[in-house]
């Protein structure tokens, strides 16, 4: 069984698949051009102390996201 979250609500070491990005705009293609993009798995890596950014380990890389950027991107979650 899967579920659909928001990245944001992700928790550190859970992974899953980027099924949707919801902005356009500036943000939206910013969120794109860093490979945060539908098909692409993600895990949550940590936090910051009072949980803003996050790191998101996807493809080789490391990368490191604001709260109100991971906002719009909905994720599939596995036995979640």
């Amino acid at each position: 069984m899967s579920r659909h979250i928001c990245l944001r609500k992700m928790a550190v070491n859970q992974k899953g698949i980027i099924r949707s990005v919801g902005s356009y705009g500036e943000m939206g293609r910013r969120i794109r051009d860093m490979g945060l993009v539908p098909g692409v798995e993600v895990q949550v890596v940590g936090r910051a102390p009072l949980n803003d950014p996050v790191a998101l380990r996807l493809r080789d890389f490391t990368l490191t996201l604001r709260n109100n950027e991971a906002d719009h991107i909905f994720v599939e979650i596995e036995n979640g």
